[in-house]
């Protein structure tokens, strides 16, 4: 009797553990197909029916996440934490990440660290508590995590974040470091060099930006965006002529590029270089940018200044060739006509 109920207690065991795996199997299949919300519930189910409740749940969690359900998520994740007795990293990082996604950074900050203090060797999730702290408006222990990560490893993308909390943290110095840092450490990432002159240039250094610009192009080539940069640096601190030629170097590698051309425009026309500020505006209007008309009205009225009336008109004429449609140059070119004998 007793033998016939433990084995009527066995059969009923795995009748209902059978279901549960299969509902499991299925689950998966979904969830490897994308069809997230559905493996969801078949994942809540399989643990009704006698599933293992970390697995469950923790796979559950991974779906809803996958179907933006971030507070469902979050609660699916809290169970399977209850389920291992808090002893399962993934289950602690995956709660963070869906905390962060919430808004909740402090209690991210306090989840990331359970997970860490489990599994210290995680460089993203250092990054993670690194960005975590920077939400939650604790830049030093940002700064912490980032430097454990950094010491964990040098990828380029730990050293970004490094440079980036020192900045925030107002020391422009070290981040100028950190990123020097890595570009020694990695030699075949010359956008280093480009992040040490964005870093210099927005501190004033204009030296040492067009310095790591001019390093950076060395690098990389002639690359129009970096050239742009050291051209816009160049500009900022007095070196207008230079920098005119570094517009016209863009030019020449990118013609089509009329936003070099109207700074180049602009520049001439400040320098007083007039005949260099129309070929550029003509180059500009050529390629239909809006800004150029007003370059050609600019140089009008210093030809009007210099009693240059002639000049004017043509200047006037050519804008109204390459902007038909633009009234104000129309009318200023119908009353130097009317004025003129």
């Amino acid at each position: 009797m007793r033998r016939a109920l433990l084995l009527a207690l066995l059969c009923a065991s795995l009748a209902s553990a059978q279901p549960a795996e299969k509902l499991m199997e299925r689950a998966s299949a979904l969830y490897g197909a994308g069809r997230f919300l559905q493996a969801s519930v078949l994942y809540a189910k399989a643990e009704a029916r006698g599933g293992e409740p970390l697995a469950c749940s923790f796979n559950r969690g991974n779906a809803l996440f996958q179907a933006n359900r971030i507070p469902e998520a979050a609660a699916a994740y809290r169970r399977a934490v209850r389920a291992s007795g808090g002893s399962f990293s993934p289950a602690l990082f995956n709660l963070g990440a869906t905390l962060y996604r919430l808004g909740a950074y402090a209690e991210a900050v306090a989840v990331y660290r359970r997970a860490l203090a489990l599994d210290p060797s995680n460089v993203p999730a250092w990054l993670y508590l690194s960005e975590a702290c920077s939400r939650a408006g604790d830049l030093v222990g940002a700064l912490r995590a980032a430097e454990r990560a950094s010491r964990l490893d040098d990828d380029p993308s730990v050293v970004y974040r490094l440079a980036e909390i020192h900045v925030a943290l107002g020391d422009v110095s070290a981040a100028i470091a950190a990123a020097e840092e890595g570009w020694r450490a990695h030699p075949e990432e010359p956008d280093f060099l480009v992040y040490v002159g964005d870093l210099a240039r927005g501190d004033g250094r204009f030296d040492r930006a067009i310095d790591a610009y001019r390093e950076a192009l060395g690098a990389l080539g002639d690359r129009p965006d970096v050239m742009y940069k050291l051209a816009d640096v160049l500009a900022e601190s007095g070196n207008v002529f230079l920098a005119m030629d570094q517009l016209s170097a863009i030019l020449a590698v990118d013609s089509a590029d009329a936003e070099a051309a109207i700074f180049l425009g602009n520049l001439a026309l400040d320098a007083r270089w007039y005949d260099r500020a129309e070929r550029a505006y003509l180059a500009a209007a050529r390629r239909n940018h809006p800004e150029a008309v007003y370059g050609f009205r600019e140089l009008a009225r210093e030809a009007l200044l210099r009693r240059r009336t002639d000049e004017a008109k043509r200047l006037l004429e050519t804008a109204l060739r390459h902007y038909p449609g633009d009234a104000a140059t129309a009318a200023e070119l119908r009353r130097l006509e009317e004025e003129s004998p």
